[in-house]
């Protein structure tokens, strides 16, 4: 039960802080989050469809 909860409750503060979160990083390494956000998000699908498809 733990192992849904505690993911689940990390997106949501993730989500929720998304915009805090985004100004530090960009304050510190001067690159907008959403960049990296895309394009992490990116390569997870085509892992995954990866791994579906072999």
């Amino acid at each position: 039960m733990l192992k849904f909860i505690i993911p689940a409750i990390l997106i949501f503060l993730i989500v929720l802080f998304w915009e805090k979160i985004s100004e530090k990083i960009y304050k510190k390494f001067e690159i907008k989050i959403n960049y990296i956000a895309i394009l992490i998000f990116v390569i997870v699908i085509v892992a995954i469809l990866a791994l579906l498809y072999f």
